[in-house]
């Protein structure tokens, strides 16, 4: 129902609204701003360079050349255009919303899920064998936006993002691949970093669960057009969606649903986005907490199992994961081989044969480790880095963990050049 929300919006009406706002530091003020807190939010993440990465990021096609398939950076402009519109008409906070949305993502690794599990197996697991994932991405976003991302303040020293508790909560919290029906924020500001499970906590804002639930609205509609466009789909699979939106829907019985079908073959993503952001506006409430109608939420189980079934587990992308395993292996080893040298302050000398790789690694150890160069053993203090010490290339985990970050910022397109770059002779 519209503005069914306002009363508990994340608002200065709200007595956690001081914990919803509050940052690490106070962040300067420019004496003329006339932003809010969530605005600021939202353009800090817009400018960092983890943000710009996204345009090469895979979102489900590996390194598209077809500029038309989604990519990492658009879905999180339809997350944001998706969780803005629930909240605007939910009565709810949309610049919170947007900010989150925004910035959701900017933790994952190149080349997708599929990137993110190889790091993680990377990662040594020394607890028992159903241990924590000790990479996943919504922690990433988190880790990323507390550590890695700087921007420039008016006197030009590089410093953190420094967002709020709200946004910051939303990043780790917006997993949306669990289904859930009657999504409701919880109700104590927690320390984020205990949270050891993507999913299972739930944001501590209305707009945080919005935007868990927008995430999933996103992709699934237009994960089928981009499949459809390389051909993945057959006329097999088309008729399965058929089935799909006649059982879960009515085909015959539902105007809507019959407009979810575009030539009888795929599902409309914009009428697909549109139904379920309207069922979702209308069965919500602060009583129910956010949830779709028994008949759209079926809906959506069933086209989430007809997307790994028929796209995500496809043979072609199945045969593209094998020579991404074998890109982050092949990266994962040859960073690890420059420890000995990053301890002398000599990385460069150990990366010399390529020039690209080293060029950024070199810089991220300067940034955020406590490795000096030694020809210049000041660089941060003249590249102006007011960055805290993360890592630290004495300790071998501590190291590791350098390395496993470092990956995961990258695009899918650099990850291939420095990769050819390590094996072409």
């Amino acid at each position: 129902m519209k503005d069914s929300f306002k009363e508990i919006c994340c608002s200065h009406r709200q007595d956690n609204w001081e914990e919803c706002i509050q940052r690490e530091t106070p962040l300067y003020g420019r004496g003329n701003d006339i932003r809010s807190d969530f605005e600021r939010d939202y353009t800090r993440i817009l400018h960092c360079q983890a943000y710009s990465r996204l345009k090469h990021k895979t979102q489900v096609f590996f390194a598209p050349h077809n500029d038309h398939i989604c990519t990492r950076m658009e879905h999180v402009s339809h997350v944001a255009s998706v969780a803005a519109t629930i909240s605007k008409y939910l009565g709810l906070n949309e610049q919170l919303a947007t900010a989150i949305a925004t910035g959701h993502d900017i933790g994952h690794a190149p080349f997708g899920h599929h990137g993110e599990d190889c790091l993680n197996m990377l990662l040594e697991q020394k607890d028992v064998a159903n241990a924590p994932r000790k990479f996943w991405h919504e922690r990433n976003s988190l880790f990323f936006a507390d550590y890695i991302e700087t921007l420039a303040d008016p006197d030009g020293m590089q410093q953190p993002l420094n967002l709020t508790y709200a946004v910051r909560d939303g990043l780790i919290c917006h997993c949306g691949e669990i289904d859930q029906q009657g999504i409701r924020p919880r109700t104590e500001a927690i320390d984020l970093y205990s949270i050891k499970r993507p999913g299972l906590i739930q944001p501590y804002t209305w707009e945080g669960c919005v935007v868990k639930i927008a995430d999933k609205i996103a992709y699934l509609g237009r994960d089928i057009e981009d499949a459809r466009a390389y051909h993945i789909l057959d006329m097999s699979s088309y008729r399965q969606l058929r089935e799909i939106v006649a059982t879960t829907l009515g085909l015959e019985s539902d105007g809507r649903a019959k407009h979810a079908l575009r030539s009888g073959k795929a599902v409309n993503t914009t009428v697909l986005i549109n139904d379920l952001i309207v069922d979702l506006c209308e069965q919500s409430s602060p009583e129910k907490g956010l949830c779709f109608s028994d008949e759209y939420f079926r809906f959506i189980i069933e086209l989430k199992k007809f997307n790994y079934a028929n796209i995500y587990n496809h043979w072609r992308l199945r045969e593209f994961q094998q020579y991404a395993t074998g890109i982050i292996r092949t990266l994962y080893r040859t960073l690890m081989r420059v420890q000995p040298y990053a301890q002398t302050g000599r990385a460069a000398q150990a990366l010399r044969y390529y020039p690209n790789l080293c060029t950024t690694f070199e810089d991220w150890l300067i940034k955020y480790t406590n490795y000096k160069p030694h020809t210049h053993p000041d660089r941060k203090q003249i590249l102006r880095y007011n960055t805290k010490q993360v890592f630290d290339v004495n300790d071998n985990e501590s190291y590791q963990k350098c390395v496993i970050e470092y990956i995961s910022g990258m695009t899918d397109h650099y990850a291939i050049e420095v990769y050819e770059e390590i094996i072409t002779f």
